[in-house]
């Protein structure tokens, strides 16, 4: 029986982690590497690696920063092209009359399928639109109605700054959650419920989401957490969360930007009521691409869009336009202004990848184990701290790094959040970050401490997580010597 790049690495010793031989057995025994091909990876010298580019100029980079933007699919290259030049020839004609049968008037239309699949969602819950922060104010708009004895929001202390941190409130107080709340004549430190870690721990647990949901029970009219946790790399247990929110009466979305592409979704049978997302990181369609929204086809009958735009009227009558707003059924209804073809296209082409994949299915048994290996690798390095041990880490310590994403697979992306010690030494991660992107591994820096890697089932290898191991220890000995 043919192994399976899991029982591979189960079947390793210690000693052998860090060997080429056994990252070559890995992606040897890799049915996916060939996706590999699919893509156009920064090289050595295009980072300005300056070590690496001096032996290996021209060789892709070790690129583990897929969670913040994805590399380029070639077929994204393609299609982009082919609507430059459809807009060179036909111009506006290419809205109904397009060379290449991808009529403008109907291209976010092409995303729905394959986006459905990736959500576990049906394909009218699913809309290609807008961009993830006026995503999330259009649904809140719609699905946060606050009363006297039910407006607080439920949400994680670290979520992003797109929904974190006003420069105007204290830190700890969400951009749109607070925006939201003063919209509504509300004090945002009175309405939003932040949670954080316990002390000492490094992401949140669970159950103790669980139970603040039970704490504030009939209080709450919105729960809104990531699907991924950007910073760290957690994974929330979605459909106990959204469960338990609904027994309580409230409304549960998920802010997707890290878990589509990512995760193994399945929103419709989880009866999330409202997810949004961007698609410029798993999803690999450019820096800055259109994003999209989930509505539950259970609010089809309760919600007609609030903010309507012409591109959300039903397609018939569209360019008619008529006096009063007949909405497409779903959330396709919720489209306000014809999109941008040229992020459209580049999104189509990166779909095309995940469908050659087989879904994600097999990308996500791939991230697993390209995961732990990233995971057991760094791990085998003398600079390694236990996370349970780094609290106690003293300032006095040598350089040295501990993992702060979860242990468990079940609960944690594609990605290792790697904290640098001691934590007062602040410059230390901004030396190993730069040593580390001299040797060709670039991943992505959250100052004051943390380096992110996100090993992508789509383009990354074992070997690449192996030679990033590598470097990382490297990296620790440069900043010492």
């Amino acid at each position: 029986m043919t192994k399976t790049t899991a029982d591979i690495l189960a079947a390793a010793s210690s000693a052998a982690l860090r060997t080429p031989e056994l990252a070559a057995e890995l992606d040897a025994a890799d049915d996916l590497a060939s996706l590999r091909g699919e893509f156009i990876l920064p090289t050595n010298t295009s980072i300005g690696a300056s070590l690496a580019a001096q032996s290996r100029p021209n060789e892709s980079c070790t690129y583990l920063c897929g969670n913040s933007l994805g590399a380029m699919p070639k077929r994204a290259e393609t299609l982009v092209r082919e609507e430059l030049g459809v807009w060179a020839t036909q111009a506006v004609e290419g809205h109904f009359k397009h060379a290449l049968k991808r009529d403008w008037l109907t291209a976010a239309d092409l995303t729905h399928p394959t986006l459905a699949q990736l959500l576990g969602a049906e394909e009218s819950e699913v809309v290609c639109m807008g961009t993830l922060t006026a995503n999330l104010h259009l649904m809140m708009n719609t699905f946060y109605k606050p009363t006297a004895g039910r407006n607080k929001i439920l949400c994680e202390a670290r979520a992003f700054p797109s929904d974190q941190a006003s420069p105007t409130l204290p830190s700890c107080i969400n951009y749109a959650f607070a925006s939201q709340a003063i919209a509504h004549g509300l004090d945002p430190k009175e309405v939003v419920i932040e949670l954080s870690p316990r002390s000492g721990e490094f992401y949140l647990r669970n159950e103790d989401v669980l139970d603040a949901i039970e704490q504030h029970g009939q209080a709450l009219a919105l729960v809104l957490f990531p699907g991924i946790q950007y910073y760290t790399g957690q994974a929330f247990d979605m459909p106990a969360i959204t469960k338990a929110a609904h027994s309580q009466g409230a409304i549960c979305a998920w802010d997707l930007a890290h878990g589509i592409g990512n995760l193994e979704l399945h929103l419709h049978d989880w009866e999330v009521d409202f997810a949004v997302w961007c698609s410029y990181k798993y999803l690999n369609a450019g820096p800055g691409a259109i994003a999209g929204l989930y509505v539950h086809r259970n609010w089809d009958e309760k919600e007609r869009p609030r903010h309507a735009g012409w591109w959300g009227h039903e397609l018939a009558t569209r360019f008619q336009m008529p006096p009063h707003f007949k909405p497409i059924p779903g959330a396709q209804g919720f489209q306000q202004s014809n999109p941008s073809v040229l992020t459209i296209a580049a999104l189509l082409g990166s779909l095309e990848v995940f469908k050659a994949a087989g879904g994600m299915g097999p990308l996500r048994r791939k991230a697993v184990t390209l995961t732990l290996y990233l995971e057991r690798a760094l791990q085998a390095s003398t600079r390694f701290v236990r996370p349970e041990e780094a609290a106690s880490y003293p300032d006095t310590g040598n350089p040295a790094f501990t993992i702060i994403t979860p242990a468990d697979p079940q609960f944690r992306g594609s990605q290792l959040s790697l904290l640098i010690l001691p934590v007062s030494r602040h410059e230390l991660m901004e030396q190993v970050f730069a040593a580390m992107l001299a040797r060709g591994v670039l991943g992505d820096e959250r100052r004051p401490n943390v380096i992110r890697l996100a090993p992508t089932a789509l383009y990354n290898t074992f070997e690449e997580c192996r030679y990033a191991a590598v470097a990382l220890d490297e990296a620790f000995d440069t900043i010492e010597h």
